[in-house]
């Protein structure tokens, strides 16, 4: 749902009927032969209707936490797909940009909801040894979903001139599949025990663990809710000097991850290929390519990341997209000027390197930004530190989306230096700051990571005198 979602709007605000509708101005901009390269599609319109989603995602992230909390995981991804499924319904019918920017709103408000809910719940019902796996199947189905929206905006493209509509609306599909799956799916143990439902709970953590042999387990999660419970105000909790690492490192994540500059080339996949001279058929195909480079290499990420670690992949990604960014921006800078087309061999040497960049990204930053955040909290401020890493994302998602088609304009080609320059803070931060939490159970976070690191155990030896003041 969140994949079709972000991988629609790049191919739909490339089409000439939905331009001609709504952005007639891009449209003339678009077919004015001598154009500028760079600037043909800034505008701040435009911009807003990909970008609203995630502003509103962002806002009702926090209010998602709190029914997280309060009704539980299960009834928070069924609001997610009933939000969602009213949004399709704006977009799909819209007849003028008003409609298009509250259906992308109540879009963002289910996304806000669902990236709340389910990477949560996937942490709590994992095994330990296969969570990291089990949670970037999350993010494997977001790679699904942009792969998916390609494919669709590549043969919707010439379908005149309700094409678009068609792309909007079948993100109903995925909406609808999330409503019916989220009535049959069980809630998680931590859930029910935290909403004091203890038989429930008990009785879900032998069926999903398949054993009766669970009383440690079930002590360990009993511990961790009444500590939780005997925090009032979690939000008010995160700000305490305890909570530090886990918020720094969960935000962090979130705000590197929108840095690398995936969401700019994903979002944006089709306007970038005809931006290089690619017409809309073959940007759009070239889009559906680097779809399934970005499939294939996240299923990288679920086989290594529990053998391997978060640390490696991070690391090793660092250096594979300072690479391919610098190459992009150093191939552009040469080859692309204002008027002009890429020859087309040049062309397709940018597309291989966006389908490196896309890879790497693919099997580190994309599933692990959403995985470290959900498994380094504890449960006392699991909902509302997510809350946060959910939010930050957004909001720099919203902040990318907005200004990437303007600052392609006024940067050119140094948009992809840009990027370079964070990738390796983003290299730093890893090698000196994020611990390993491979193999880690989740509710011994604190314990076994937060204590032993070398700059944040000083944070920790607060922790006690927290947590009596939290009472």
């Amino acid at each position: 749902m969140f994949g079709y979602d972000i991988g629609i709007s790049g191919g739909v605000t490339s089409m000439d009927d939905f331009l001609e509708e709504f952005f007639p101005v891009v449209y003339e901009r678009k077919h004015k032969a001598k154009e500028d390269n760079y600037c043909k599609y800034d505008n701040q319109g435009l911009q807003l209707f990909t970008s609203s989603l995630y502003l509103a995602a962002l806002v009702s992230s926090f209010v998602a936490s709190k029914v997280c909390t309060k009704h539980g995981r299960r009834l928070t991804m069924q609001a997610a797909s009933v939000f969602f499924l009213i949004g399709v319904v704006l977009n799909a019918a819209a007849r003028n940009i008003a409609m298009l920017i509250i259906g992308r709103i109540l879009l963002g408000v289910g996304v806000g909801f669902a990236n709340q809910a389910v990477p949560l719940f996937l942490s709590e019902i994992a095994p330990v040894h296969i969570r990291g796996a089990l949670n970037i199947l999350f993010q494997l189905d977001v790679t699904i979903g942009i792969f998916v929206a390609n494919i669709v905006n590549y043969f919707v493209s010439n379908i005149h001139p309700w094409g678009w509509r068609l792309a909007l609306g079948l993100a109903g599909v995925p909406a609808t599949m999330l409503c019916l799956g989220s009535m049959v799916i069980a809630e998680t143990p931590t859930s029910l025990i935290e909403r004091e439902q203890l038989m429930e709970g008990l009785a879900m953590l032998k069926k999903i663990r398949g054993t009766d042999n669970v009383n440690a387990e079930y002590e360990e999660i009993l511990h961790a809710c009444e500590m939780a419970r005997q925090v009032k105000r979690p939000f008010r909790n995160l700000m305490k000097r305890s909570s530090r690492p886990q918020l720094v490192i969960a935000i962090a994540m979130q705000v590197f991850q929108q840095f690398t500059g995936i969401n700019a080339i994903m979002f944006y996949a089709p306007v970038l290929f005809q931006t290089i001279g690619f017409k809309n058929d073959a940007s759009l195909l070239s889009a559906v390519i680097t779809g399934i480079v970005n499939v294939l290499s996240t299923v990288v990420s679920v086989v290594l990341v529990d053998k391997l670690g978060r640390r490696f992949l991070l690391l090793e990604a660092c250096g594979q997209m300072l690479i391919t960014q610098v190459a992009i921006g150093g191939v552009l800078l040469v080859n692309l000027k204002s008027t002009n087309e890429l020859e087309h061999g040049v062309a397709v040497w940018v597309v291989v390197l966006v389908c490196l960049f896309v890879s790497s990204f693919a099997w580190s930053w994309g599933p692990l930004g959403w995985l470290i955040p959900s498994e380094t909290f504890p449960l006392a401020t699991r909902t509302a530190g997510y809350a946060f890493a959910v939010s930050s994302n957004m909001l720099f998602t919203f902040v990318i989306a907005q200004a990437f088609l303007s600052m392609m304009c006024h940067l050119r080609a140094g948009i992809f230096f840009f990027f370079a320059a964070w990738i390796v803070v983003m290299g730093l931060f890893v090698i000196f700051l994020l611990p390993e939490t491979k193999n880690v159970p989740i509710d011994e976070m604190s314990e076994r990571v937060w204590k032993r690191h070398w700059f944040w155990k000083r944070f920790m030896d607060e922790e006690e005198q927290d947590k009596k003041d939290s009472v």
